[in-house]
């Protein structure tokens, strides 16, 4: 029963997502932060056998990079080298 409304309640919110015509922009702009985010942490542990800083590449990482930007690339960075 309650596999059933949350399918039911997670179609509905598609289809109201989808009726409206700024919908696609907002999910390329989410797309976007996404892949610059990935890229920067990818950047990063690029140099990481010169600077001897690797941060890992996964959800929590790319999401804190994708929300904050750069600033949050510096604060992961910055809690790396203070907490290990």
């Amino acid at each position: 029963m309650l596999w059933g409304i949350l399918i039911f309640s997670g179609l509905l919110l598609v289809v109201t997502l989808f009726r409206h015509k700024h919908t696609f922009q907002w999910i390329g702009y989410l797309c976007l932060h996404i892949a610059f985010a990935a890229f920067l942490l990818y950047i990063l542990n690029l140099f990481g056998p010169y600077t001897r800083l690797e941060v890992p590449l996964n959800l929590a990482t790319v999401g804190t990079v994708s929300v904050l930007g750069v600033p949050g690339l510096l604060m992961l960075v910055a809690l790396k080298l203070w907490v290990v």
